[in-house]
């Protein structure tokens, strides 16, 4: 008689549904993930423009610029003068406009880009620098007259990311839940196939250990087997992706680490969901049988 069970002939569907919900939870942390890498670039590009008095020389500008960028909040920044605010603008209209008017009415500014730890919201912990700190120190420097920003633009970026983040943590929640359950009650199946041989097991003095051991064995197998075959799907569906949208570039070398990282999770998830679902399942059974 046999003393173990070979669920890998009769619950195939075992390593199935760890697959399926290995590589949905996969596509969450990938959303995740390049949703956070493009948020914060789109924060980053965020510029704030810095006015300044209209009497400033290039050489008090370039002083102020080296000032404000020697700000640990400050990221890039770049001064443009009365003379080329003039000719962008120019650009813009298609026309000479300072030819018409006989004059340049435009002042000289800065356009400066902060570092995204330093956004609301987005900040490290123990860091007091915000865009409003940032904006009352500028401000009260020398040739500046103002600093304005889109701070609508700020806040509805962090919104979207947080929704997003928030949705797909319950996602991820409701996910491994749904596993647990679908992987014990497969588990339950197999249990159930072989009460007679775990009885007599039990009526010739086998422990509790010794009979769950396979099975426990087995399920770690599987969600071993279950995450390598999430990881192979992801892989072949972020090529797929790539090479039907080139510009989101998700085969870039600086994704790498991130992906590897996500990989690892997968795979530490497969087998400890797998590994809890059959514990919680063999234990339960092996309560009943006893009485």
């Amino acid at each position: 008689m046999k003393s173990k069970v070979n669920l890998w002939e009769t619950h195939s569907s075992t390593v199935l549904s760890i697959t399926l919900v290995l590589f949905l939870l996969g596509m969450c942390l990938l959303v995740e993930y390049h949703s956070y890498r493009i948020t914060h670039d789109m924060q980053e590009r965020i510029t704030l423009k810095v006015d300044l008095e209209p009497e400033i020389t290039d050489e008090m500008a370039s002083l102020l610029k080296l000032q404000i960028e020697a700000m640990p909040e400050v990221k890039h920044i770049d001064y443009i003068s009365k003379e080329k605010a003039a000719e962008i603008f120019s650009e813009d209209l298609n026309d000479d406009f300072v030819s018409f008017i006989g004059y340049n009415p435009l002042y000289p500014s800065m356009m400066v880009n902060l570092k995204v730890n330093y956004l609301p919201e987005v900040r490290q912990e123990g860091r007091s620098e915000s865009i409003a700190d940032f904006t009352s120190k500028v401000s009260s420097m020398e040739y500046v007259t103002g600093v304005t920003y889109q701070e609508t633009v700020v806040n509805e970026l962090n919104d979207v990311f947080y929704k997003i983040t928030w949705f797909l943590i319950i996602f991820m929640a409701l996910l491994i839940l749904v596993s647990i359950l679908l992987i014990s009650s497969t588990i339950r199946i197999a249990l159930y196939a072989q009460r007679e041989t775990i009885r007599t097991m039990q009526l010739v003095g086998a422990k509790s250990g010794f009979i769950a051991r396979p099975f426990i064995g087995r399920s770690i197998w599987f969600g071993l087997l279950g995450g390598l075959i999430a990881i192979a799907i992801l892989a072949i569906a972020i090529g797929a992706v790539n090479q039907s949208f080139s510009g989101l570039n998700l085969l870039d070398s600086s994704h790498l680490f991130w992906y590897v990282g996500i990989a690892v999770v997968i795979l530490l998830l497969g087998i400890l969901l797998s590994y809890l679902s059959t514990l919680f399942a063999v234990s339960r059974h092996l309560r009943h049988t006893i009485r």
